[in-house]
């Protein structure tokens, strides 16, 4: 995964569509803090760089939407009978990210399990995975059946790993803000 400012080669005309950096942010990141275009740079490259990746939502504690990415996005690059996300909307993705979510938790600790660290749901058309972030947020990825798992897993966890220390209660609520101005 590149890191904010460096640049990738492009080898195909169709590839030209880089991911913007945090600076270069478009209109759907106009006005947010550094820390806020950051998650939205490492969500875009997400789903940019790893194949498989239809859809990816961010979900709070709460249940509520805090990042997705735009699963019609990448439809130019996915044949015509791959699935777009969970009825095509970033909300179907949240509610079922924080449903399995709090399913798993309960499970756990009736379980004396512990903490919950991923979820994955294998289906005959797609994959869903779901990572814990911080403080209960969720990071949820729905995938293609086809997907390496391992990559999307290790992506995810690259993901977690650079979002957990600033998805602050102050991040998470400028982040709910932008999502219902926009």
């Amino acid at each position: 995964m590149r890191t904010p400012g460096s640049s990738a080669q492009t080898t195909k005309p169709e590839e030209s569509a880089k991911p913007r950096r945090p600076d270069e942010a478009g209109p759907a990141v106009h006005g947010l803090s550094s820390e806020a275009r950051n998650l939205h740079w490492l969500l875009t490259n997400l789903v940019e760089e790893v194949s498989g990746i239809l859809s990816v939502a961010v979900v709070s504690s709460d249940g509520l939407l805090l990042l997705s990415s735009d699963p019609a996005r990448n439809a130019e690059s996915r044949p015509a009978h791959r699935p777009t996300g969970p009825r095509g909307s970033s909300a179907d993705l949240a509610t079922i990210v924080s449903g399995l979510g709090s399913l798993t938790l309960g499970a756990a600790q009736l379980m004396d399990g512990g903490t919950v660290k991923q979820t994955v749901v294998a289906m005959a058309e797609g994959s869903l995975f779901v990572m814990a972030i911080s403080d209960g947020s969720l990071l949820g990825v729905h995938a293609t059946s086809d997907c390496d798992m391992t990559v999307v897993a290790y992506h995810m966890a690259l993901f977690v790993g650079r979002a957990g220390h600033v998805l602050t209660p102050e991040l998470r609520s400028e982040l709910r803000q932008s999502r219902e101005n926009g």
